[in-house]
């Protein structure tokens, strides 16, 4: 019989106890953790690796020197649970013991996002060419994980003058406004803020456009 869980709201797993480490981008939690060097690293993915084993419920690791990534969401919902929560404080815990400090500011993810009039076919190319594999009814995936997911999104007429490929970039909700000032800063253009804050649309100085997403006002 399989596990029941608790769906949570991203603002429930934000406003929790124990989570200060971590951020909610789209469907999943996501924590950085600062381990200073490989070693420490190491062990802290060891003891990742016991908890993840004694709750029976798995992360995704990226370890690079210095840098340890924790990513959390629960398979069977596509969605976080009361699973992902009890993890990621108990994570946190293990961090503060081994004096490894969370990094929330420098969270972030992204995924490529294709403007279709026919999302199967544009799927099926993608997902062929990129060695992914067909997730839910507009996404393409690396099966192994490692790199970025694409989303097929469906247009009902030929964009005509505007990029048809551009960058979706889910930013923590309490650092999207300070990205998109410094992305201005730099050179963008605001091309609308009509959805904030769950999406502002910039684009660089050439037209290229990257959507600043996040989960707020979309929950």
């Amino acid at each position: 019989m399989g596990r029941d869980y608790e769906i949570i709201k991203p603002a429930q797993f934000s406003e929790a106890e124990g989570v200060d480490d971590w951020r909610v981008l789209w469907s999943q939690a996501f924590a950085l953790f600062r381990t200073k060097n490989f070693a420490t690293g190491l062990r802290l993915v060891n003891e990742i690796g016991r908890l993840a084993e004694e709750a029976d419920h798995h992360p995704d690791l990226n370890l690079r020197y210095g840098v340890l990534e924790v990513r959390l969401s629960t398979h069977a919902t596509r969605s976080l649970t009361d699973a992902d929560l009890d993890l990621a404080q108990r994570i946190s815990a293990a961090a503060r013991d081994l004096g490894v400090p969370g990094d929330p500011g420098a969270i972030r993810t992204w995924e490529f996002v294709l403007d279709a009039l026919d999302v199967d076919a544009v799927r099926r190319f993608w997902a062929a060419v990129l060695g992914y594999k067909l997730v839910g009814d507009d996404d393409i995936a690396d099966p192994l994980g490692l790199y970025p997911p694409v989303y097929v999104q469906q247009m009902d007429t030929m964009r005509e003058g505007r990029n048809r490929i551009h960058i979706d970039l889910g930013i923590p909700h309490d650092a999207a406004e300070a990205r998109v000032a410094a992305a201005l800063e730099a050179g963008g253009r605001l091309v609308s803020d009509e959805h904030a804050p769950a999406w502002w649309t910039l684009a660089d100085p050439e037209g290229n456009e990257v959507d600043v997403a996040t989960w707020q006002g979309r929950d």
